[in-house]
């Protein structure tokens, strides 16, 4: 009997501490917002910016999950606009139509996707559409990827490109849609080009294994030694003497050296990375076996190629 009375006793206690605080909250709440109400009535009478209703009116979209980009500074919309691809930009624009197709933002879309376009340096007409030019660019590379030249031939349709090797190369050498295997085969059918595109290249103060790197990187290696192959490696060799005269003074280094260089990093790149060679070569061995091909070429020099290749990985990965 006597549990059950203290146990009363104390359920009342702790509803009577429950309701103390709970008036206290109240109050503490009703005084705040006649503070603020007080605050935002003097501000208005001042003629000032209604800063409570603002902050307010930003908590609540806040709490909705997003924040409604036209209530912005149209500067900051578009910077935050921009950082989004196409395909988000499309899906922006059915939120905030006239945000989603500005001119600025779909011209950026083009340039940072087709880099060089001959169309860019054409005085335009005042109803041209950036967004129409991008849906065009994106069609032509769709094309291209399945026959280099009906892609070709539907940008000059287009008036998006001119037919000059010199435009064609600068759109290729900036363009990073185009797909690898097809590049190949125009460029080997449109040796113009591709002498446009390797002057495109600057090698100026870069070691040989490393600007080989870039060179394939825009200008894919076939699978297979063959004719091809040969008229890239002397192209390169010609475009990196010429970048740099005076490593070739230093050095020694010719075209015909260079030449002899690219196919040994290429079959140490081969040797060291393919998991069906078991036994790598070495250091010493790369060296003796390239300054029999190039004797001019310092062992040092040869000994850095193979650091590089050993340390770094392939010249040619795709």
């Amino acid at each position: 009997m006597g549990q059950v009375l203290w146990r009363v006793a104390r359920n009342q206690q702790f509803q009577q501490e429950y309701s103390e605080q709970s008036y206290l909250a109240r109050e503490c709440g009703r005084r705040t917002a006649a503070t603020a109400d007080n605050v935002n009535h003097h501000r208005q009478g001042q003629g000032g910016i209604d800063i409570y209703q603002l902050l307010k009116a930003r908590k609540s979209k806040e709490e909705q999950g997003f924040i409604d980009l036209e209530m912005l500074p149209p500067e900051l919309s578009i910077t935050i606009l921009s950082y989004l691809n196409a395909t988000d930009l499309c899906l922006a624009s059915c939120v905030w139509q006239d945000l989603g197709k500005d001119e600025y933002l779909w011209q950026g879309q083009c340039k940072s996707t087709w880099g060089h376009c001959s169309i860019y340096n054409r005085r335009l007409p005042s109803e041209f559409s950036y967004r129409k030019l991008y849906m065009q660019l994106d069609e032509g590379s769709l094309t291209f990827n399945g026959n280099p030249n009906e892609g070709i031939e539907y940008f000059m349709s287009k008036g998006i490109l001119n037919d000059h090797p010199k435009e064609l190369a600068k759109f290729i050498f900036y363009t990073r849609t185009l797909n690898w295997k097809m590049l190949r085969i125009y460029l080997d059918e449109r040796r113009d080009v591709l002498d446009e595109l390797v002057t495109l290249h600057n090698f100026s103060n870069q070691f040989l294994p490393n600007a080989l790197r870039e060179f394939f990187r825009h200008i894919h290696a076939p699978e297979e030694r063959g004719e091809y192959l040969e008229t890239l490696i002397t192209k390169f060799s010609h475009r990196f003497c010429a970048c740099n005269p005076a490593l070739v003074r230093e050095v020694g280094l010719s075209p015909d050296a260079v030449n002899v260089l690219c196919y040994s990093l290429i079959l140490l790149s081969i040797d060291l990375s393919s998991p069906h060679v078991k036994n790598k070569m070495s250091k010493r061995e790369f060296i003796r076996n390239t300054r029999r091909a190039a004797q001019n070429i310092s062992e040092d020099f040869v000994g850095h190629l193979y650091d590089n290749i050993y340390l770094i990985g392939h010249v040619a990965a795709s």
